[in-house]
């Protein structure tokens, strides 16, 4: 059984894989059950992410269905022994909810996340000082130690972009980064921050232009994960005021794409990005008086 009793965003995934593969050798789930000698139930389980595979059934069952791919065993089989792999965000169980610790599960594991942010920084790229800011607005109340614990679960979800282990994008709408004029205490450091991070190899900031109001319309605050050696786009959280869904269908995932695709062309370039920001830096004073 997934951990904490309640399918996984891992154990989802390889379940929808091993199904994914099945189908394409033309097997029912009777033949699946037979090849690893459990029952057709359990494959059932399985593929829905209601109970963990081993390894050794996963790569069991990928032999049988003829995946040759040296790359996707290796990952389904990662999956497998991860799937119920304990997450340094466990040690805050009172502020992560559930639907949070599966978006940050799928951050841990992406080697390609992708942000579209309308109206805040993104929190992979907030500093601590606007991290605080933003929680303390949110419509939640938290004592002063839930908010301390907030930022710190937010820099800790930050190590996966510093330390290189991921590819990340980020396309943000002019008014969320313009807008910190109105409060120099935390402009100034946020915007060096956009600039710093859009200096690393594995990251990639664009700024969507003000005027661009009608492709900025076309979508909430989004974000996509890829799970492989390509950025293929397999599961897009989508936050809203309750809490965060996970998108996972075909059709769905194609939709978030294309948005996406359609907001990256038209937004500046990472270096007419970071020269909108150099600009901000150099004036915020004047940015102030006009907002």
């Amino acid at each position: 059984m997934p951990a904490g009793g309640r399918p996984t965003v891992r154990s989802r995934r390889l379940g929808a894989a091993l199904k994914r593969h099945r189908e394409a050798a033309g097997l029912d789930q009777a033949a699946a059950a037979e090849s690893i000698m459990k029952s057709v139930t359990k494959v059932s389980r399985l593929e829905s992410g209601q109970v963990s595979a081993s390894a050794l059934e996963v790569r069991t069952l990928l032999e049988r269905y003829g995946v040759q791919d040296r790359g996707e065993r290796e990952r389904l089989e990662g999956w497998a022994r991860t799937s119920n792999e304990r997450g340094w965000w466990l040690d805050y169980q009172e502020i992560v909810r559930p639907d949070y610790a599966d978006h940050i599960t799928l951050e841990s594991d992406a080697t390609y996340i992708r942000s579209w942010e309308p109206a805040l920084i993104p929190r992979l790229l907030q500093t601590p000082e606007y991290a605080e800011t933003v929680i303390r607005s949110g419509p939640t109340f938290f004592t002063p130690e839930r908010v301390a614990q907030s930022v710190k679960v937010r820099q800790e979800r930050q190590r996966r972009i510093e330390e290189g282990g991921t590819h990340f994008t980020a396309i943000i709408w002019e008014p969320a980064i313009t807008s910190l004029a109105r409060d120099p205490h935390l402009a100034s450091g946020q915007w060096v921050r956009l600039l710093d991070a859009g200096r690393r190899q594995n990251v990639t900031v664009q700024v969507l232009p003000t005027a661009a109001s009608v492709a900025a319309g076309m979508s909430g605050a989004f974000v996509a994960f890829s799970f492989g050696l390509e950025p293929h786009v397999e599961a897009v959280a989508v936050r809203n005021a309750p809490n965060t869904s996970v998108v996972e269908g075909p059709e769905d995932l194609a939709l978030y794409v294309n948005i996406f695709d359609r907001l990256r062309s038209a937004a500046l370039s990472p270096e007419e990005s970071a020269e909108r920001i150099q600009r901000l830096l150099a004036a915020p004073r004047q940015l102030e008086e006009e907002l």
